[in-house]
């Protein structure tokens, strides 16, 4: 990976990449682009500079990666997060999960899930559907979709399969969480 690329943990949606940009640009420190856990860099940063970002980044929760490991884990953690919320190309969204990471990190599905389990101490599909329970939270607050339409939305197979695992992962069925809301949510780094 190039030294003008850093990775970052825990950049899990667009108000996380605006909040990059941010410190960014209140530090004096030239960027090419932010994208979900990256930063690209139009130089490379002199020690003094990657300090003072470690600090800003980790005032709002965030952290530079530096190992190869860590980095690998978290671009798994994006794409799977990527993939359940099917904010995903539409070729993408035609392929199973771990056709889908292992056509974006160039790595065999085999080893990036004994990495991550290893690290993670769960499974890539257990965070994937952890992802998507989660996913289906939010879409029930909204209340703008049916639960059959949220299902078909997240690639549930049917209604019945998102209750279950819904109620399997939350202890509640949909309908009982849409009347309790908001307060049952986990924000997306916590789960």
């Amino acid at each position: 990976m190039s030294s003008n690329i850093l990775l970052v943990k825990n950049m899990v949606c667009h108000r996380c990449v605006l909040s990059v940009e941010d410190i960014l640009q209140r530090t004096n420190i030239p960027f090419q682009k932010v994208l979900f856990g990256e930063i690209h860099l139009s130089d490379e940063l002199d020690p003094k500079q990657k300090v003072v970002l470690t600090e800003e980044l980790k005032k709002v929760g965030f952290e530079l990666i530096d190992s190869h490991m860590t980095g690998l884990i978290e671009k798994i953690k994006l794409l799977t997060i990527q993939k359940a919320r099917n904010e995903v190309s539409k070729e993408d969204v035609k392929l199973n999960l771990s056709a889908y990471l292992s056509d974006k990190l160039h790595y065999e599905y085999t080893h990036l899930s004994s990495m991550f389990s290893g690290v993670e101490g769960r499974t890539i599909e257990n965070f994937f559907l952890d992802q998507r329970i989660e996913k289906a939270k939010e879409l029930l607050i909204y209340g703008q979709m049916t639960l059959s339409e949220i299902a078909f939305e997240l690639n549930f197979s049917s209604t019945a399969h998102l209750s279950t695992q819904f109620k399997k992962l939350t202890g509640l069925t949909p309908s009982y969480f849409k009347e309790v809301g908001i307060a049952k949510r986990k924000a997306l780094d916590k789960v």
